[in-house]
């Protein structure tokens, strides 16, 4: 019977007790933004390096609880996540500060390099400058593997599942959500039935939890209290922010315009995108460039590679998407002009709806951290993810030390296996560097990062890459 009770969680009076000053925190989140490289997996070990072991905001628990509601939503979840935690430290200001910021770096670099692109046609030199930061991002990703691996994988049942998470999305192609789900009603059930290996934390005001260690403690704080009229408030304000602009283009322009065109197929994008950008790439690259004629053939992966090699989420990619559309459609516009408009309007169509997930979301998946099933089937959640990031791990490592992979499709496998004669010598080995720099030396992430984006660069003056 414990199992079914809910717990009314404490409230810590206001202001909140932490210490951390929103000035503080501006800094920390933009030094987040800045070292946010190689996707998800990346973001999160980078996040997680800083918040949770350096600066100790808050507790391992805390932080996975709130990364597992991430991994349900649609859209990027490590820009999610730091909106999450923002919000958790500094309510609604703190939330769109870290959110805001996670997005800005990457916006500014997609966008620069999208005027580039559009003047010149190439953005070569781009790839060149930051072909040593790759070797620094996979040691940051297998890092995270190693990090969250040893404190979520309690047991065999959640090695278990982090093994068959792993096999199923990077041999058999098991679609993100089907993944993320299938743990969470593992773990759900498993929570209700109470076996021991689904047992995890009550959540507020147990002990032995580990989040008393934390600068916020293991408290609710009272503006994560949720409530029908603050729900309410939330879901209006932020529906009226994310679709206004598709509104009024579309009553000012009609639907056949370009501008009218990036905003609602954004924003359908926002409301489909499980699993983060790569879920979604073949279905925007198939409609941007056969059915809307966006782009030509070739152009999205040149795309994807500015947002795999500038600081931010993946899905970065829209925004140079929704540039060569309207450049290449610019209408009584200056074609430069109406690119940048276009970027900026599916950025905001993209990430908009983020904020409305977290805002309206979060208060009730805080105070549902006492419940034992729903902490059971996060914590499956968990097990799962690190499957995911070492599937991450392991297509970043082949795509970085390869040039070239031959895609293996038979007897239900589905996955790229690397052509061992295309291998980059001088990749692996700045990946070995970067990689006991990380384990062995204890090297500082911005330090890694900077000594691999020097070498990167060293390389490709002397002609060697």
């Amino acid at each position: 019977m414990a199992e079914a009770t809910s717990v009314t969680p404490p409230a810590i009076p206001e202001p909140q007790t932490h210490g951390v000053s929103f000035s503080e925190a501006f800094s920390v989140w933009l030094r987040i933004a800045l070292l946010s490289f190689g996707g998800p997996a990346g973001q999160i070990a980078v996040m997680h390096r800083i918040l949770v072991d350096e600066k100790r905001w808050v507790s391992e628990s805390r932080f996975l609880h709130a990364l597992n509601y991430c991994m349900l939503l649609p859209g990027p979840e490590a820009q999610q996540l730091a909106t999450y935690i923002g919000w958790l430290m500094h309510r609604t200001a703190g939330g769109l500060m870290a959110g805001g910021l996670f997005i800005l770096p990457g916006a500014i670099c997609i966008m620069v390099l999208s005027w580039i692109y559009a003047a010149f046609g190439n953005v070569g030199f781009v790839a060149a400058l930051f072909f040593g930061l790759k070797a620094a991002v996979l040691a940051i990703v297998l890092q995270a593997v190693v990090r969250v691996g040893s404190r979520a994988l309690k047991n065999d049942v959640m090695r278990a599942l982090a093994a068959i998470a792993f096999l199923a999305i990077f041999f058999l192609d098991v679609p993100f959500p089907v993944i993320v789900f299938g743990a969470a009603a593992i773990g759900f059930l498993g929570g209700r039935a109470g076996l021991p290996a689904f047992t995890v934390s009550a959540g507020h005001g147990s002990s032995g939890g580990g989040d008393a260690d934390s600068l916020l403690g293991d408290q609710l704080p009272l503006h994560a209290r949720p409530s029908v009229r603050q729900s309410l408030t939330v879901a209006v304000v932020w529906l009226v922010l994310w679709l206004t602009p598709v509104a009024v283009l579309l009553v000012a322009f009609g639907s056949n315009d370009v501008f009218s065109q990036i905003a609602v197929f954004f924003s359908k994008m926002a409301m489909v995108t499980f699993g983060g950008a790569y879920a979604v790439l073949a279905y925007v690259a198939q409609q941007a460039v056969d059915h809307y004629a966006w782009l030509k053939p070739g152009e999205m992966l040149d795309g994807l590679g500015m947002a795999e090699t500038t600081p931010g989420p993946l899905i970065m990619v829209l925004q140079f998407v929704g540039f060569m559309a309207a450049f290449r459609a610019p209408g009584m516009l200056p074609p430069l002009l109406a690119g940048t408009l276009g970027g900026l309007l599916a950025t905001w169509v993209t990430f908009a709806p983020c904020f409305l997930w977290i805002f309206l979301g979060a208060p009730f998946v805080e105070t549902l951290r006492g419940n034992r099933a729903l902490s059971a089937a996060l914590a499956a959640i968990t097990a799962a993810v690190v499957g995911v990031i070492l599937n991450l791990a392991i297509w970043f490592a082949i795509h970085t030390m390869f040039r070239e992979v031959k895609p293996v499709r038979t007897l239900g496998l589905s996955f790229d296996m690397p052509v061992l004669q295309s291998v980059n010598g001088w990749a692996v080995a700045l990946s070995v560097a970067a990689l006991l720099g990380v384990f062995y030396l204890r090297i500082g992430l911005l330090q890694i990062l900077l000594a691999c984006a020097g070498a990167g660069v060293l390389l490709h003056i002397v002609g060697l890459v």
